[in-house]
């Protein structure tokens, strides 16, 4: 094995080993509601890191500058590798940032960063109706919210012959993978993305099928392929 083929496997095992759920927002989503005549304008959008956060809350900022508040909140990695945040903005301690918060890690998003935007009808809502208001706002945004999954992919090449191209095919849509590419010669090269979890059952079914005469290669690991979740009917997403 080349030093660069070893690299790979051990790659690939480690990311096997760590090919957990990871959800987070598959694209920029907003909603909103009133309570007591204040508008409350939710937006969330995915975020893989701080620096993009951050970018992300004050892009919201401008588009609405004379807004009463503008409250971000955010949760950037997904298990005990995260880093979160919230600010409340102007409103009384403790009565927008988090509670948001509490509702945005409370849902098993990671990745993600959201701003409510408040425009004041003139009506004070309280301590207890600024939580309300402001979980509310959040969780009328992941109602909507279309999702993704960042996961650990490999992909493989292999060379088939020509009576097993179809049974191939087959057997890489079987085991969840997309098929990439097909290059055709003497024999036909194969290129096809895998979940890391999935990738031995399919090397193995393939060893199977051609009696051990073709042997499946990875040639590429990610770490976070980002897959599309299909939202659910009657999803409204920004």
């Amino acid at each position: 094995m080349s030093p660069q083929s070893h690299d790979i496997f051990l790659n690939t095992r480690r990311i096997i080993a760590m090919s957990g759920s990871r959800i987070i927002p598959a694209a920029e989503t907003r909603v909103e509601l009133r309570v007591s005549n204040s508008r409350f304008i939710a937006t969330i959008a995915p975020s893989l890191s701080v620096e993009e956060a951050r970018g992300f809350i004050a892009r919201i900022k401008a588009e609405f500058p004379d807004a009463s508040h503008n409250v971000p909140a955010y949760v950037i990695g997904h298990g005990q590798a995260t880093t979160a945040h919230c600010h409340d903005d102007g409103e009384p301690s403790g009565t927008a940032g988090r509670p948001m918060l509490a509702v945005l890690q409370g849902s098993g998003l990671g990745d993600a960063v959201v701003v409510v935007t408040r425009y004041f009808g003139g009506t004070k809502l309280g301590t207890g109706g600024l939580v309300r208001a402001y979980g509310d706002a959040i969780r009328e945004v992941l109602a909507v919210l279309p999702r993704a999954e960042k996961v650990a992919t490999v992909v493989a090449m292999a060379e088939v012959s020509y009576p097993l191209l179809e049974r191939a095919r087959q057997l890489i849509e079987t085991h969840g993978g997309i098929l990439l590419e097909e290059i055709f010669a003497a024999e036909i090269t194969l290129t096809a993305r895998f979940r890391a979890e999935q990738y031995p059952a399919f090397a193995d079914a393939l060893r199977e099928l051609s009696h051990g005469a073709v042997e499946a290669l990875i040639v590429e690991t990610d770490e976070a392929t980002i897959m599309p979740i299909t939202p659910q009917a009657g999803n409204n997403h920004f």
